[in-house]
């Protein structure tokens, strides 16, 4: 190399090196749950969290339970899901520091028009969940541990039917199919067979009204404390993961649970229809 390369090179890194280093700190990972990005909140939220605060959020989505596993193994700096008792435990078992309280909305059973099961008049998602079932209708399961997956679990566990040991009908019985995939896979192929799929709203939603494709496959049953469905934050604990960027994880909570971040939250919408509801105002 020579002298003049080398002193272009030293120029170079002293003009740039502390704002590419800057730059470098102002950036966390999230993993997150697919329905914050299925539904399409993150790319409406995370420009107004960077415009105001500077920090980049990069997304890695995924079921709850394994976006839970990024944070214990120390990959994530936070963690952004939808299963109370696990987040709970997440925090518990000091993976994490605080769970904040983000926002809610509800889990939905999307099925045909038809309602070949007729869950429309169930009293309640045991009973439409039963009813599906008995006729032997088509049941689409993520089955990726996630927390639309978990909730899924808890209402086949409220019905009467003969479980297997992972609390759901046995795969093969020629009606219910575990995918091992997301939310928007599991939708999709939902449409495919004309059968039923537990959804949260939002995604759901935006898969009807917010692409270009059409969706052919409408809400068939909604309500009830079992389907609602909030959504917790949680900065991952530096004590177990000295590597991770706590002060910024935790200015993403408190920016999420602030006045502006439950406005942003409250006011990202669909056709007028939201598909979050904040919890602070």
């Amino acid at each position: 190399m020579s002298r003049l390369t080398l002193f272009l090179s030293v120029l170079a890194l002293l003009a740039f090196g502390p704002a590419s280093v800057q730059a470098n700190d102002k950036v966390i990972t999230m993993s997150t749950t697919t329905s914050t990005e299925a539904s399409g909140l993150l790319d409406y939220l995370l420009p107004e969290f960077k415009k105001d605060t500077g920090i980049t959020v990069r997304v890695m989505s995924k079921g709850t339970g394994a976006a839970l596993r990024d944070g214990m193994d120390g990959n994530a700096d936070v963690v952004f899901v939808h299963d109370v008792e696990r987040e709970e435990a997440f925090v518990r078992e000091g993976y994490g520091t605080k769970r904040y309280y983000v926002m809610y909305n509800d889990f939905i059973i999307v099925g045909p028009d038809s309602d070949p099961a007729g869950i429309k008049d169930a009293q309640d998602a045991v009973e439409a969940f039963s009813k599906i079932a008995s006729a032997k209708a088509p049941f689409i399961s993520r089955g990726d541990d996630s927390g639309t997956h978990g909730r899924e679990k808890q209402v086949w566990e409220a019905t009467d039917l003969a479980l297997t040991d992972a609390k759901a009908p046995r795969e093969g019985a020629g009606w219910y199919f575990s995918i091992g995939q997301g939310m928007g896979a599991a939708l999709l192929i939902a449409e495919e067979k004309q059968g039923y799929v537990l959804s949260d709203r939002g995604t759901y939603l935006h898969y009807k009204l917010g692409r270009q494709e059409t969706y052919d496959l409408s809400i068939t049953y909604e309500g009830g404390d079992m389907l609602q469905n909030p959504y917790g934050v949680i900065p991952v604990n530096p004590e177990k993961h000295p590597h991770v960027k706590y002060d910024l994880a935790k200015t993403f909570a408190e920016w999420l649970v602030s006045d502006r971040g439950q406005e942003v939250i409250g006011s990202y919408q669909l056709h007028g229809q939201p598909l979050f509801f904040p919890v602070y105002n």
